[in-house]
């Protein structure tokens, strides 16, 4: 007979060399190893009982690899021996009774029996009482309690057990040393309880900790680890969260990639393998709605009907299986428009919620997953009885909602859907009040994702301008105060640009339901607020907090500090320079910036801090002249007038001009643009005749909206040409892009806009109230830049020229210094530009559309662009003449977000900008900068309209000398701001 003690000894190597390297031979042979112990031990031997726990350790190892049910009876049958063959007061009597707890918990976990639930939390519990303050396994007795309070709170829903597994997790990994061999593990652990709580009250904090918590974890196992793969999966989920929440997609590539190795890992016939298919699926389904690549939809569907053919038909995950494999063939139905899809949608949804308990937690995704199968039904085939079942699951999924989950909001809105689709079919009212009350709640739920309320609302307020009866103002409303939820100063710069796609221009939008309410001062208001969102965040960023310093000193420096910071992250760049900041910085910042706002609010007299500006304030931006605000939506043109020292706004209806008319002549002018002009500033080429497509598009502008209001402002012909009045131009949406500087009819006398007034533009009227007039009281510094020969691009001789112009002309009236060649780097120039008032840039130019902040200027050594820039944080500056191509153009994608190089200069701090709609002839450029700064230097400041008048003049010096239907030649040069 063999020793038993030798045996015991071989079979703990082999399971020891299982648990290092995963070798399944090694746990055949420890199991192998075990039988042979416990039969040749005897039973009243002292170390029986160790023997049977071994044993049925090793029986759970193989059961969990293997899936296999008799080894998991055998390892409970093994492990009831081993408690009852251990004294009361026995020292292991704890281990065993925890042991026989996490047997019930496997078992639960694959057969979903209740009472296995809570014989798990018993023995667990029991093992936790009888273990003294600082015992060794005490952490372990705590992970373990909390993976049972994990399952009857998946199974219940219970906030109660909720709170008590992120306890206990927290408990079990405050009391590892840092040395421990389950420290990864303790790790993991709090990443999944963190990750769970943040999925049912929607605290971003949570989820961060979840990251940082499943990061660890991964971190401390080593390759070849068999938990490995659940490190992978469990981060996945984290990061999954978190693009869900944020939308940022390195944190969707980091989910798809956690999730695909998480399978590679996998192998064959193992029990997490359908785990791993579902999440991968889940992944896929998700960067499919995000980018619409249809491959990424199949590649969902195949993982998920794998995951549900590998899932045994006693298994508790089987109803979420159903489930998610018919959410991916809706989205294959709205995608293909094949009824098939639809009907196999409906399937498994059936089959998950027949599935599915009364008292589940997830029974309320059930009903809402079918409710949405069965309302595109309604829409397909007009079956009453559809839309009837699609209003009593919607119903149900409220119903079972508990108040605050984060998924409310997205069934209040389905059934706010539905009930206005059964108001169509009705016209009963009450199906009109239950669709404005659900409308309504989706837009205050405030756990669940901003990006989703905020779409929620959107598409509310989008139904509401469609069907007033939908009330399109409080629609509107609720849109605008969830759009700075969405558009979160956490995210990238680049991030929040892309966000801003799906805001589809909702300020025009909203004015023009505000304008058809005649409520002026309140579309004014919204067209400020939800238009250049990322500019105005920069800008409150960098805002001076001198009130606040004064009364609370602290609080300030704090707000600084962290603004300060959140600048410099924002812009992608850290402030050591050493490298990028991680999102989770950025978030943190953002967090912090929030909460100190919303303390300093609570201050009394700074209860609006760094709150949008209200009307009553934005009005006085028109110090020099009548701003001009136009906003044109479907079939709807009309102007804001606001006119010096006068808090009324007033209005005028455009009926002539439409948005398709404006998106006609953006059309017409790029075209004309194509085929004649520049891609860069040089060498003129002729421009193809006749011009005609221009000189259309500039008397539509005359007679649809110039002269309108020229009249209305009773300009017209009624000044001398020495004494014009000022207009500042402040157009939206696509208008944006189109010359009302130069709009008339050129066949006709006195009919040209220049006649009558001189022109000036602005992003936002929150731009002109930041800027403050410059007065050359002080002699100012003037820097001037001038790249004649850049690598890689067209030569540009008129530049040194135009720099010998303005050194003659700013000679004894301004220090000024030149940067030409080799010596215009883009760290030397951004130097230069701290130090001086004014900066002239004689240069090519680039604008990127796929990231605005990375427009810039061309120099010696590579582009200076917007986002290096921004970093600096200038204040009072004065003029900045960008005499180089296409400074003004901004992106036809995000017309209302001024993303262009003029305005971004504005923006950085220059009161003043100078800039070209699209690229000029090198020639032209001395002749504008020479006639220019001859009448600069003569008025002797800036910020009051004399950059516009200066500018005005010297164009009207080239349009006379070169024919005033010569428009590509004038047309260009523009100014922004005061």
């Amino acid at each position: 007979m063999d020793d038993h003690e030798d045996i015991h000894e071989r079979a703990e190597f082999h399971h020891d060399q299982f648990l290092s390297f995963g070798n399944l031979d090694d746990l055949e042979k420890a199991i192998e190893y075990g039988n042979r112990v416990v039969g040749v031990t005897p039973m009243e031997h002292p170390r029986m009982p160790a023997r049977f726990n071994c044993l049925g350790a090793y029986y759970d190892d193989r059961f969990r690899e293997l899936g296999n049910l008799d080894d998991m009876e055998k390892s409970m049958e093994c492990i009831i021996r081993a408690l009852g063959l251990t004294p009361e007061d026995h020292p292991k009597l704890p281990l065993r009774l925890s042991n026989l707890g996490v047997s019930y918990t496997v078992r639960f976990q694959r057969l979903g029996h209740l009472e296995d639930l809570q014989k798990s939390m018993d023995y667990k519990s029991r093992a936790l009482e009888l273990t003294p303050e600082g015992h060794p396994d005490l952490p372990d007795w705590h992970a373990a309690l909390a993976v049972s309070y994990a399952d009857r709170y998946r199974r219940l829903g219970g906030l109660d057990d909720l709170e008590k597994w992120v306890e206990s997790d927290s408990l079990a990994l405050k009391l590892t040393q840092d040395d421990h061999p389950e420290l990864s593990e303790r790790h993991a652990n709090m990443g999944v309880s963190y990750g769970v709580r943040y999925q049912r009250l929607g605290k971003i904090e949570d989820l961060e900790k979840a990251i940082e918590s499943g990061s660890c974890a991964l971190a401390l196992t080593p390759e070849g680890h068999p938990d490995l793969p659940d490190r992978h999966a469990d981060l996945g989920a984290s990061y999954g969260n978190r693009y869900r929440r944020l939308g940022e997609p390195g944190d969707l590539d980091k989910w798809i990639e956690c999730d695909s190795r998480a399978l590679a890992l996998t192998p064959n016939g193992h029990p997490a393998l359908p785990r791993r298919y579902a999440n991968l699926g889940a992944s896929y389904a998700d960067r499919y709605k995000r980018l619409q690549e249809f491959g990424d939809l199949e590649m969902s569907i195949i993982y998920k009907a794998r995951a549900l053919a590998l899932t045994p038909d006693d298994h508790p995950d089987l109803a979420h299986r159903n489930a998610a494999l018919g959410v991916s063939y809706t989205y294959r139905y709205q995608y293909l428009d094949e009824l098939a899809d639809l009907e196999n949608s409906i399937k498994y949804k059936v089959r998950a919620l027949e599935l599915t308990s009364d008292n589940h937690p997830d029974l309320p995704d059930r009903y809402t997953n079918l409710g949405v199968s069965y309302g595109e039904r309604y829409k397909r085939l007009l079956e009453p009885g559809d839309l009837e079942k699609a209003i009593e699951f919607q119903h149900q999924a409220v119903a079972f909602t508990p108040e605050g989950h984060p998924e409310l909001s997205f069934r209040h809105f389905n059934q706010a859907i539905l009930f206005h689709n059964k108001y169509k079919s009705t016209f009963n009212s009450s199906h009109l009040h239950s669709s404005l009350a659900s409308f309504r709640k989706a837009s205050q739920v405030l756990t669940g994702a901003p990006r989703d309320t905020f779409n929620y609302a959107l598409r509310w307020a989008k139904l509401a301008s469609e069907n007033s009866y939908l009330e399109p103002i409080e629609a509107f409303h609720a849109t605008m105060d969830l759009l700075h939820q969405f558009i979160w100063l956490g995210a990238t710069t680049t991030q929040r640009y892309q966000d801003l796609l799906l805001a589809e221009n909702v300020a025009v939008q909203a004015a023009c339901a505000a304008i058809l309410s005649s409520k002026y001062a309140l579309a004014l208001e919204w067209l400020e607020h939800a238009r250049c969102v990322v500019w105005n965040q920069s800008l409150m960023l960098r805002s001076p907090l001198e009130s606040l310093a004064l009364s609370h000193p602290a609080l300030a420096s704090q707000l600084q500090s962290v603004a300060q910071e959140l600048h410099h992250a924002n812009s992608g760049v850290s402030e050591s320079h050493s490298s990028a900041v991680v999102p989770e910085q950025r978030h943190r910042l953002a967090r912090r910036y929030i909460k100190l706002l919303t303390q300093t609010r609570k201050i009394p007299g700074f209860g609006d801090f760094l709150l949008p500006t209200k009307a009553n304030e934005l009005v006085r931006a028109a110090r020099n002249g009548p701003i001009v605000v136009i906003n044109c939506h479907g079939g709807h043109c009309d102007a804001l007038l606001i006119l010096p020292g006068q808090e009324y706004i007033d209005h005028i209806a455009l009926p002539s001009f439409t948005e398709q008319k404006t998106r006609s002549a953006r059309s017409e002018l790029e075209t004309w643009l194509r085929r004649g002009t520049l891609e860069e500033r040089g060498v003129r080429r002729p421009l193809p005749e006749p011009e005609t497509n221009m000189g259309l598009v500039l008397v539509d502008l005359w007679y649809d909206i110039v002269k309108p209001v020229l009249s209305h402002l009773n300009y017209l012909n009624k000044y001398p040409i020495e004494h014009l009045p000022h207009v500042t131009w402040c157009p939206t949406g696509p208008l944006s892009f189109l010359p009302l500087h130069a709009a008339g009819d050129y066949d006709q006398p006195r009919s040209r806009v220049f006649d009558h007034v001189i022109s000036s533009y602005t992003p936002t009227l929150t731009a002109l109230l930041a800027s403050t007039p410059t007065v050359l009281d002080r002699v100012p510094g003037i820097l001037a830049i001038s790249q004649a020969a850049t690598p890689g691009h067209s030569p540009l001789p008129g530049t040194t020229r135009e720099l010998s112009y303005i050194k003659t002309h700013t000679e004894d009236k301004a220090v000024y210094s030149e940067f030409v060649g080799d010596r215009a780097t883009t760290i030397a120039v951004l130097d230069a530009m701290e130090q001086h008032d004014w900066v002239h840039l004689a240069c090519h130019a680039h604008q990127n559309v796929s990231d605005p902040t990375k427009s810039g200027f061309f120099l010696h050594d590579g582009t200076l662009d917007l986002a290096a820039i921004n970093q600096k944080s200038f204040t009072k500056k004065g003029l900045a003449f960008l005499s180089a191509c296409q400074t003004a153009t901004g992106d036809e994608k995000l017309p209302d977000e001024a993303i262009h190089l003029a305005s971004g200069m504005l923006m950085a701090g220059y009161s003043s900008v100078i800039a070209t709609m699209w690229s000029v002839a090198d020639d032209d450029a001395p002749f504008i900068a020479d006639k220019v700064y001859a009448l600069l230097m003569q008025d002797g400041k800036i910020a009051n309209g004399e950059a516009g008048k200066a500018l005005h003049y010297a164009v009207a010096e080239l349009r006379e000398m070169v024919g005033e239907k010569e428009f590509g030649r004038w047309v260009p040069y523009i100014h922004v701001g005061s």
